[in-house]
This record gives C-alpha cells, sequence and structure tokens, in this order.
C-alpha cells in the first residue's frame, strides 16, 4: 500500500496542497517533506495561487520526533538545508502562497506557515516554538523568517520559555492576516485565493519575489531593486491594457 503523506487538486487555475498526516497532527517527517517537495515541483502549469492546508485537527506539529535520528555535525546541517530548500521554493518560487492554519503550528509547521505569503487562522490555532525544550535549535528557517515577523526579541523568548500563543496573540503579531471562525479556514483561503488569481500575474510574481528580497537589503539597493521591478511590471502588455480599460470606464462615469 502506498502511504499518501501530501494530497494535491488543480481547480480553476488555484493548486491545493494538503498535508495528510492527521494522525499524526501532521508532523513532519523526512517521508512527508520529499512529498511536499514532489508536489511543489509537480505545480500545474498556469498555477496562480498555491494554497497550503493540513487534514484533520491541525495543520502542521512540527518535526516528528518519534523519527529524529542522531547525526553528526555535517548530516545536522544538511538536513537543515534541506528543509531551507523546500520552504525557499514556497517563498521565492513566484506564485502567491496561502496557509490555511487550525490547530498546531509549532515549530517546523511555524516555520512552514511563515514561509507562505498569506496566512488565515481558525479561533483553536496555537503557535509555540519548543525546540528550547527538546535541547535543539531551530533549522526550518524560523530564526530568518519568524523573527522578521515578530521580532528577534520574541522569537527568543518563545524558544526560551516554550510558550504558546493563542490564535489572537499570533495575529496582534502578524503571524496570521485573518482569524476566522472554526472550520472557515479553507473556505477564507479559497476566498482570498481567487482574489488573488485576478491579479496580473507578472504583478503576482513581483510581489511575491521582490518584496522580502528587498526587506534583506540596504536602503538604496532595495530602492534601485523597487525600480526595476516597476520597470519590468509596468511596461508589460496586460497592465497597459488593464490601465487603459479602468481609465475608459473611470471616464464614462458611473454606469447606471
Amino acid at each position: 500500500m502506498i502511504e499518501t503523506l501530501v494530497k494535491s487538486s488543480f481547480e480553476d487555475n488555484i493548486y491545493s496542497v494538503i498535508l495528510a498526516r492527521p494522525e499524526k497532527r501532521n508532523a513532519v517527517s523526512d517521508r512527508l517533506l520529499a512529498a511536499l517537495e514532489a508536489a511543489l515541483v509537480a505545480t500545474p502549469e498556469g498555477t496562480r495561487v498555491i494554497i497550503l492546508g493540513g487534514e484533520g485537527e491541525h495543520f502542521c506539529a512540527g518535526l516528528d520526533l518519534s523519527e529524529h535520528q542522531h547525526r553528526e555535525p555535517f548530516g545536522v546541517m544538511l538536513h537543515s538545508r534541506g528543509w531551507h530548500r523546500i520552504f525557499d521554493r514556497i517563498e521565492n518560487g513566484g506564485i502567491p502562497v496561502i496557509a490555511a492554519m487550525q490547530g498546531a503550528v509549532i515549530g517546523g509547521g511555524l516555520e512552514l506557515a511563515t514561509a507562505t505569503h498569506v496566512r488565515v487562522a481558525e479561533p483553536n490555532t496555537i503557535y509555540q516554538l519548543p525546540e528550547g525544550r527538546h535541547g535543539i535549535f531551530v533549522g526550518g528557517g524560523a530564526s530568518v523568517r519568524v523573527a522578521k515577523i515578530i521580532g528577534p526579541g520574541r522569537m527568543c523568548e518563545m524558544m526560551l520559555t516554550g510558550r504558546i500563543l493563542k490564535a489572537e496573540e499570533g495575529q496582534a503579531l502578524g503571524l496570521s492576516h485573518y482569524v476566522v471562525e472554526a472550520g472557515q479556514s479553507m473556505a477564507k483561503a479559497r476566498e482570498l485565493a481567487y482574489r488573488i488569481a485576478e491579479n496580473a500575474p507578472m504583478a503576482n510574481w513581483a510581489m511575491v519575489s521582490a518584496i522580502s528580497r528587498i526587506h534583506n537589503m540596504a536602503a538604496d539597493d532595495g530602492l534601485f531593486v523597487e525600480s526595476l521591478t516597476a520597470a519590468l511590471t509596468q511596461t508589460s502588455p496586460e497592465v497597459v491594457e488593464r490601465i487603459g480599460h479602468f481609465l475608459n470606464r473611470k471616464s464614462k462615469g458611473p454606469q447606471l
């Protein structure tokens, strides 16, 4: 019997990728990580938006400690870099990714969520970085992505104390962009996906490709890259057509 660890579907140019280990709270094993990477590599042509979710009651409870292996330092580094490679594909793949979150968003699950561009949480969503409790350090990008969102001081405190943030606290810190009613995260993610898919593809590509990189640059370099990105997007034929349509509609006044 073939184990299905990630389920995917494609409809209306929206590609849904769902972690499917509900009995393990979608904890990340090496096999799950490989299946996630394979699903991302297989993103259908024409995909405008990707929705990332977790089957069952939890989004992702992080590293599956039951499969934790003792590795030499070099092996640990390579394993961590593998997580980086896959999560970088999510953040910098050029396609907007929306996370639909519920239940546990813990450790590696939080690292996965913060690689996405838009995050929707349900009221039972909890966030935690318990690595300090286990005597380990983050390895899936939290020291960059989580720290960028909530600040290095807050991240350090979360790791030192193992505290759990509830949905409202996470929302206040920027770990989610929306908090919806119970059971509605996927529906909201799909609603947002349709809205985002209406944008010009090059504009979406520019937003998810340039903004995070500009944030990491010196101000003068960032402004230069902003100008280059604007030049690419604003001169595309689709944008010329969209702006022309908008101006033509505006000149006609309100339609009765």
